[in-house]
C-alpha cells in the first residue's frame, strides 16, 4: 500500500480591510473581506515538517494591507488580480492562487438635497463578491452578489405543478414572490470594466425580476440569467441561487374578517431553494 499526499493548499481567511481615499471635496470608501489560498509545492512541509517553502499566513494578511496602501482599490476584481499576481510572481513554487473578496456596500448618506461627502450608510445583508483563480498561464475572474433581497406583490403565480399523495399546496395565480439573490457570473476576459459592469449587471437583474410575469421561480431565474447574458457579451455564464422566501396568507376568518391578500405571515424556514446556471455558448 502506497500512502501519498493528495490535493492540498493553505492560506489566510477573513482578512478585513477598510480603505479611505481622502479627496479635497469628498472621501471614498472600500471595505473588503479577503480570502487567500495558495497551491503548489508544499509536500515536504506535510511529510517532513520542512517549512522552508511555507509563506506565513500572517505575511499574506500583511500583503493585503501593503498592496492596498501602494495603490487604491479600484474594484474587488482588480484587487484580487493584483494579489494573485503578487504571490505568483514572488514565489516560484506556488502554482495556483485563489483570491476571494466580499465587499461591504457603503453608500453616501443623504444630506439636505445632496449626498454627504464623508458620511455613509451600509446595506445590512447585501455583499459584492469576487473570486479570482490564477496560474502563470491563465486567470479567471468571477464576480457576484449575495444577500440582495427583493419582493414583488403581484405578477407571480404557481400552478399546474406535480401532485402526489402528500401534496397539500394550493395553486396560486397571484402570490407574493420574494427571494435573496445570490449570483456569480464568469467573465470571458480580464480586460473588463469591472466596476461599472457589476453595477449594470445588478440593475439588469433587478429589472428582470420586477418586469417578469412569473409562472415559477425557476422561470424567473432563467429570465434573469437570460437578460444578463443578452446584454453583456463579456459574461460567459451566470449562476443564480434563489431561496423562495414565503409569505403565508393569514386566516382571519375566526375574527369574522375578510383577508383579500392583504395580511401575510413572513416565514424563514423551511424554504425552497431554486438554483441554476445559464450559459452563453
Amino acid at each position: 500500500m502506497t500512502i501519498r499526499l493528495g490535493e492540498n493548499g493553505y492560506g489566510k481567511q477573513r482578512v478585513r480591510i477598510l480603505q479611505v481615499i481622502r479627496h479635497a471635496d469628498r472621501h471614498d470608501l472600500k471595505e473588503l473581506t479577503v480570502g487567500i489560498r495558495l497551491e503548489g509545492d508544499f509536500e515536504t512541509a506535510h511529510t517532513k515538517g520542512d517549512n522552508t517553502k511555507i509563506l506565513p499566513t500572517d505575511t499574506m494578511k500583511n500583503t493585503v494591507y501593503a498592496l492596498a496602501k501602494q495603490q487604491r482599490i479600484e474594484s474587488p476584481e482588480e484587487f484580487c488580480l493584483r494579489l494573485a499576481d503578487h504571490f505568483l510572481s514572488h514565489h516560484a513554487h506556488v502554482s495556483r492562487a485563489r483570491m476571494e473578496a466580499s465587499e461591504t456596500l457603503w453608500t453616501r448618506l443623504p444630506y439636505g438635497k445632496t449626498l454627504h461627502p464623508h458620511t455613509f450608510t451600509r446595506s445590512s445583508e447585501e455583499r459584492r463578491t469576487t473570486t479570482v483563480t490564477a496560474t502563470r498561464k491563465e486567470k479567471s475572474v468571477q464576480a457576484g452578489i449575495k444577500g440582495l433581497v427583493v419582493l414583488k406583490t403581484t405578477d407571480s403565480a404557481f400552478e399546474g405543478f406535480l401532485r402526489d399523495a402528500f401534496t397539500t399546496l394550493r395553486e396560486d395565480r397571484n402570490r407574493i414572490l420574494a427571494t435573496a439573490i445570490r449570483t456569480a457570473w464568469l467573465y470571458r476576459s480580464n480586460d473588463t470594466a469591472f466596476e461599472s459592469t457589476w453595477h449594470d449587471v445588478r440593475q439588469t437583474l433587478l429589472e428582470a425580476f420586477a418586469g417578469h410575469d412569473s409562472k415559477s421561480l425557476q422561470q424567473t431565474l432563467y429570465a434573469m440569467g437570460e437578460a444578463v447574458l443578452a446584454k453583456f457579451k463579456s459574461i460567459r455564464e451566470i449562476r443564480l441561487s434563489l431561496p423562495n422566501k414565503h409569505y403565508n396568507l393569514v386566516d382571519l376568518s375566526p375574527f369574522h374578517l375578510d383577508n383579500p391578500k392583504e395580511i401575510f405571515l413572513p416565514t424563514d424556514e423551511p424554504h425552497g431553494l431554486i438554483e441554476g446556471t445559464v450559459r452563453n455558448d
